[in-house]
């Protein structure tokens, strides 16, 4: 039906920008240096957390299943958080480490393109959960 072509269409969208970001990642993350503070702060948990929203919006428009797309939109404020962590760690560790201080500021894109991919796939399961029911309640649609 037109609700779930629509769905799709926007969902792809999603998707593609999923892509580019992960790609601006990888790019970002091929410096040592990024590498070797990275377990300083929260990327790894936030990297997990956006892997889990991903991998669970699309399993949830493969399947059909509106529990677990709703539960890919509740998790999206775990990757906000941590997001805000990554933030308030990052000025105390520029200062502490000053020769670093590039390195520091590809790790708070890092963290901001793991938010990104975060809110893309709650997007992904809204539509998700638009195509099964038909509310959207992004758009106000309750």
């Amino acid at each position: 039906d037109l609700r779930n072509i629509s769905s799709a269409l926007k969902m792809i969208s999603d998707m593609e920008r999923i892509g580019d970001q992960a790609q601006d990642i990888a790019n970002m993350a091929e410096f040592v240096k990024v590498q070797e503070i990275a377990h300083k702060i929260h990327i790894g948990e936030m990297a997990e957390a956006a892997i889990k929203m991903v991998t669970g919006s699309i399993d949830s428009f493969v399947k059909r299943d509106l529990e677990a797309a709703k539960e890919v939109v509740k998790s999206d404020d775990i990757v906000d958080n941590l997001f805000l962590k990554v933030k308030g760690e990052l000025p105390e560790l520029m200062q502490k480490d000053a020769k670093n201080a590039e390195y520091y500021i590809d790790l708070i894109m890092i963290a901001k393109y793991l938010e990104r991919i975060g809110d893309h796939a709650e997007n992904i399961a809204q539509w998700v959960e638009y195509s099964i029911t038909g509310v959207h309640e992004a758009l106000g649609q309750e």
